[in-house]
């Protein structure tokens, strides 16, 4: 009965998302006659059977702003994100020690016992608990080497490789991490892939006071995210940035539309 009503909801959302893409194709028409009656050039050839329609829609709504097709991150801003941080099971003493580093870089994030939970156990638990994300971690032979970035209730869900993987302990002169809501910095995400995979990333994150020292960056090169964590100051009126850790590098290989344990659900990439 919850397997059947997880699906009735999500049909539902890709309606309401289908539905928007609609709306958006529209209203870029709509800006296609707006333009062409404010510069008196011609109506492009592939709307002009839709043109006096056009005209009367913009009569009757000539401030209708486009719809955002990204629904699933529609309140990001309104409610702060509550996030699961867990791992396979039975994990190593150093990806426990992994799993609370990335629990210190997420605020309002919490570190849980994965347990003998199954995925969709714990994807339920989690939804009833109303946490906004999960994500997993998992590792080969003591290292951790992947994460899964799942927002519920209805995805979607980034798989990563991850990599180059360094605690904090292993870093030199490690500056103690502040529970400062940290500014983030998205660097070279620009293709439309790019900008999805930092949409998932930045909902983990609250919006942060505008005196925060703390810094998340997240910079793409050759289609490895790095992600750094730093601290800054000013000593004598000169920034002085000090790196709190853990650093890694994130490799994106899939994106779902769904959550983790929805194996139906379609690839969006």
């Amino acid at each position: 009965m919850a397997l059947r009503r997880e699906i009735r909801l999500r049909k539902e959302f890709l309606y309401k998302k289908q539905h928007g893409a609609e709306i958006n194709i529209r209203n870029d028409k709509k800006r296609k006659i707006k333009e062409s009656l404010e510069t008196g050039k011609s109506i492009p050839t592939e709307i002009r059977g839709e043109a006096r329609q056009l005209e009367k829609d913009i009569e009757l709504d000539i401030n209708q702003t486009e719809q955002s097709i990204d629904d699933e991150y529609a309140k990001i801003g309104l409610r702060e994100p509550k996030v699961c941080v867990t791992t396979s099971r039975d994990p190593s003493s150093r990806l426990k020690q992994f799993s609370k580093e990335v629990k210190i870089c997420i605020p309002n994030s919490q570190a849980i016992n994965r347990g003998n939970y199954r995925v969709e156990e714990l994807v339920d638990a989690c939804k009833k608990a109303d946490f906004s994300d999960i994500i997993i971690l998992n590792e080969t032979r003591g290292q951790p080497d992947a994460m899964i970035v799942s927002h519920l209730p209805f995805g979607p869900t980034a798989f990563f490789t991850l990599s180059n993987c360094v605690l904090r302990h292993d870093i030199p002169e490690c500056k103690p991490a502040s529970q400062a809501y940290p500014h983030l910095i998205l660097d070279n995400l620009n293709t439309v892939i790019g900008k999805r995979i930092g949409r998932i990333l930045q909902a983990l994150y609250p919006i942060p006071r505008p005196e925060s020292k703390r810094v998340i960056t997240l910079a793409n090169q050759n289609d490895f995210i790095s992600f750094r964590h730093h601290m800054y100051s000013k000593v004598k009126g000169e920034p002085v940035i000090e790196e709190a850790g853990p650093r890694f590098e994130l490799q994106p290989y899939e994106v779902r539309l769904g959550t983790l344990d929805q194996d139906h659900a379609d690839k969006e990439w």
